[in-house]
């Protein structure tokens, strides 16, 4: 990032004397507080901020977080040694006397802002220096980059760095309450990314691969109780492999950021970590992932704005699973549409395999010409096509392994990556036959065969190991980590090459998504949820990671508690998606037959969907709390109205509708058809009860 720095740098001492300088700063703009002298940590700090995040430096500088609210400042941590470098053994040196500090002016992609840059040195001869930047335009939020220098006069081998390592303290004015976690890291259990934190609870959070299939996701960390909350991450366009540790501890909950970067540096030589961030908010975690979304923005990467078809309600063959015949799917058409359904998706089973991606002559038996045909009906049938793939993987077996075994990717001892849900082995996004191979094959699905979209589907596509595979010919390994965003751009540009408006539906099995993917793909389902909390918790930070009118799908509606929760979906604003099987399903043990009963309540949902389109409103992430507002509470505002979702097992009591402007609404519970009183912005308190779901719209009056 290219900044313009000012021209006069001004030491501590100089800038407390340079009023000139600080009264043209503003509130918004980073303020150094005190001198700091001597060495007890929390002692003559050296203070630097914005309006509301305050960072205090003691004398060996370790540090602490400070919120600040109305003239109000909290000490949210206690002081910690929050940047440091970890050398050979283990040892980590993280104590560097503070000798030095500087400010000046700078200005780029983030706007105008305050760079601090504060030095000491360590007794090992390391000399640390800590680059803090406040931005007028993202209050709250501290980027860092630190640099530590061999000073000694022998060579100093370096095992990896740690930045913003702080431990929240328990809320203050509610102190049993706990605290919870967003955690970014993908798993192979499929597990929540969002979690109260317990006893004992402890997770790494390692960007890599954390099993043979599953890595990758969101590099950032949050840790929030009733009061406050903080939130640390990397800046870095590519991805990288650090790990965000979260870990629940005595005194709170533990956060960091930690990056293995194996280097000796020899006498003079400096080190420099990625740019990372901090930031302290209030509410959940969304704020802080909605703050990292515009930050990345500005350094340009952001998801795409959805166009009409993003948001068009689903019908997808998988009822059938592998099994389907054309007659069955083609059967189904007519009822799909006649419920409001516009889009259909051929999903697995149309291949012979992965990786040769050849049309399966026992279900299409003149091949193309019958696939064509089936895209033919579809569009008959008034709906949309869309066709399920599963790139990167190829099956043993193949003629594609038989012929290009220079594809796959390797690790260290050789030995290929396994995808196990199809038994299959990873390709390399980083070699360029596995590029242009892939590249041909989207060019025939949208551009000979004429589906509108893709759905692409595998925990793998998550994230792939480091590649070593000599035929690759990589500058490092990490290439294949590192450059699968390029991959997945490729895909997304082809296809809306030749059709403009063509979904490109990126499903990732359950994982937490990569963000460096999420600028190619303009739909993003909660990828084979485990409970409709799933559901929700996925949709709010999805919305928070791609924007508040994101294209969100709540996946088939038969995933979710109960197999027909279509609440949690129209509720929070995601799009509906379903896999019913009709007029009779050749699977009678795990049927998913829409039956007359179902059919009432699919055209009933689906009809409230289309008419209420609640993912083109804005979702209101900020307004309550999913992990201490009870009972759960979802909000979106579209075309001036209010819309709110309320899920609990069971819940009678007041509930609040926040968000409202001036005058008086007149509340409907939508679903049922029902007035349920008139409120305003002072007089927001509603005394409901429901069960599962209640559902409600806020008119003006």
């Amino acid at each position: 990032m290219t900044e313009v720095h000012s021209e006069r740098r001004r030491t501590l001492l100089q800038w407390l004397a340079g009023s000139a300088v600080a009264s043209g700063m503003g509130a918004g703009a980073g303020v150094a507080m005190a001198a700091p002298q001597g060495k007890e940590a929390g002692k003559n700090v050296a203070r630097i901020g914005d309006a509301a995040l305050g960072l205090e430096f003691d004398g060996q500088m370790r540090s602490r977080l400070l919120a600040r609210k109305g003239g109000a400042t909290v000490a949210v941590t206690g002081f910690h040694a929050s940047e440091r470098l970890r050398v050979t053994g283990g040892r980590w040196i993280d104590s560097f006397a503070l000798g030095a500090q500087a400010v000046d002016r700078v200005d780029g992609p983030h706007g105008a802002g305050v760079r601090h840059r504060l030095t000491g040195a360590s007794k090992d001869g390391v000399e640390k220096t800590v680059m803090v930047t406040f931005y007028e335009r993202h209050p709250g939020l501290a980027l860092l980059r630190v640099s530590y220098r061999n000073n000694g006069q022998t060579a100093l081998p370096v095992e990896a760095w740690s930045n913003s390592g702080y431990t929240l303290l328990p809320a203050k004015r509610a102190p049993g309450r706990g605290f919870w976690t967003f955690s970014g890291s993908s798993h192979a259990d499929r597990r929540d990314w969002v979690q109260p934190l317990k006893d004992g609870f402890e997770q790494r959070n390692f960007m890599g691969m954390n099993s043979s299939d599953y890595g990758g996701g969101t590099p950032v960390a949050d840790v929030w109780q009733p009061e406050h909350g903080i939130a640390v991450g990397h800046l870095d366009t590519v991805p990288r492999l650090v790990a965000l540790p979260v870990q629940q501890v005595k005194a709170g909950a533990a956060l960091a950021i930690e990056f293995d970067q194996a280097v000796v540096l020899q006498p003079g030589q400096e080190l420099t970590t990625l740019d990372t961030f901090v930031t302290v908010h209030t509410g959940d975690y969304f704020a802080a992932l909605d703050r990292y979304r515009l930050v990345m923005a500005e350094r340009g990467l952001a998801a795409p704005q959805a166009g009409d078809e993003s948001y068009e309600p689903i019908w997808c063959a998988w009822g059938y699973e592998r099994d389907f015949t054309i007659p069955l799917m083609t059967g189904t058409l007519a009822k799909a549409k006649e419920l409001g359904l516009e889009w259909a998706v051929l999903d697995d089973g149309w291949q012979t395999n992965e990786g040769d991606w050849k049309i399966d002559r026992k279900k299409f038996a003149r091949g193309e010409e019958d696939m064509k045909k089936l895209v033919d009906d579809i569009h008959g049938a008034g709906l949309k096509a869309r066709l399920w793939l599963a790139p990167l993987a190829a099956d043993p077996g193949t003629d594609l392994l038989h012929q290009h075994t220079d594809q796959l990717l390797l690790d260290a001892n050789g030995a290929p990556q396994f995808v196990t849900w199809w038994n299959a082995l990873t390709l390399c996004p980083a070699y360029e036959p596995v590029i242009e191979q892939t590249r041909a094959l989207v060019r025939k699905i949208i551009g000979e065969w004429g589906y509108e979209g893709l759905k692409l589907d595998g925990q793998h596509l998550n994230g792939v190991a480091p590649c070593y595979n000599p035929a690759h010919n990589h500058a490092r390994p990490e290439e294949s980590f590192e450059k699968l965003q390029d991959y997945w751009k490729m895909v997304y540009d082809t296809a809306r090459e030749i059709n403009p408006k063509a979904v490109v539906e990126f499903c990732p099995c359950g994982t937490s998504y990569a963000f460096h993917t999420l600028p190619y793909t303009n739909q993003a389902p909660s990828s084979d949820p485990l409970s409709s909390w799933q559901v929700r918790h996925k949709g709010k930070t999805l919305k928070a990671l791609m924007g508040p009118t994101a294209a969100y799908a709540g996946d088939h509606v038969e995933l979710s508690d109960g197999g027909d929760d279509f609440a949690s979906s129209v509720g929070i604003g995601a799009v509906v998606s379903t896999k019913f099987t009709w007029p009779e399903d050749p699977k009678p043990k795990d049927s998913y037959l829409l039956t007359a009963v179902k059919e009432a309540k699919w055209r009933k949902w689906i009809g409230i969907y289309k008419d209420k389109m609640l993912p083109k409103g804005q979702y209101r992430g900020e307004l309550y709390d999913i992990g201490f507002d009870k009972p759960e509470t979802h909000a979106v505002e579209k075309d001036g109205r209010l819309y709110f979702a309320f899920y609990a097992k069971e819940w009678s009591g007041q509930v609040e509708l926040r968000g409202l402007k001036e005058g008086r609404y007149r509340v409907r519970d939508y679903v049922e058809d029902r007035d349920l009183g008139e409120v305003s912005a002072s007089s927001n308190k509603l005394k409901i009860g429901f069960e599962q779901a209640l559902l409600l719209e806020a008119i003006p009056v």
